[in-house]
């Protein structure tokens, strides 16, 4: 059965989940990896969910404030034997709804021209390509997307 639960940064099974996709970027990204990297420290991120699948941490997502009106979608993660069971949607939904209930009016998000997967997830999710933003301004390997909620 899954569980997706609330929490912060402070949270081990989050720690535990954000070193594992780390260890996956650093492949992916390959050389770039450091330059993203500085932009995913996950200290005092205060709206973090974690899934449970059979009360095994399996996935996460979280927010950040990026303007009045925005929060910034940060550190989705699926372990491999848990994908394709929708968990990372379900995430994602959450992390949406606990944006509205914050009284915010849109999410945006990075993430990088080979992380295939997870732009699928995002375009299944109703998240539409907009500009880069902020540190991605000029970076080629960067696809920025936005959603109104």
């Amino acid at each position: 059965m899954l569980q997706l639960k609330r929490t912060t940064s402070k949270s081990p099974d989050f720690q535990k989940l954000v070193k594992q996709l780390d260890a996956y970027l650093a492949v992916t990204d390959g050389d770039e990896h450091d330059f993203y990297n500085q932009f995913n420290k996950i200290e005092g991120l205060n709206y973090v969910v974690v899934a449970y699948l059979d009360e095994k941490a399996v996935g996460c997502g979280a927010l950040r404030a990026f303007d009045k009106e925005t929060m910034e979608v940060k550190r989705m993660f699926t372990l491999n034997e848990a994908r394709g069971k929708g968990i990372a949607s379900k995430i994602l939904l959450e992390l949406e709804q606990w944006t509205a209930q914050l009284s915010y009016k849109k999410c945006v998000l990075e993430t990088g021209t080979r992380q295939l997967e997870a732009i699928a997830l995002y375009e299944r999710n109703g998240y539409e390509l907009i500009g880069c933003y902020g540190p991605y301004l000029k970076v080629e390997n960067s696809k920025c997307f936005g959603k109104e909620l």
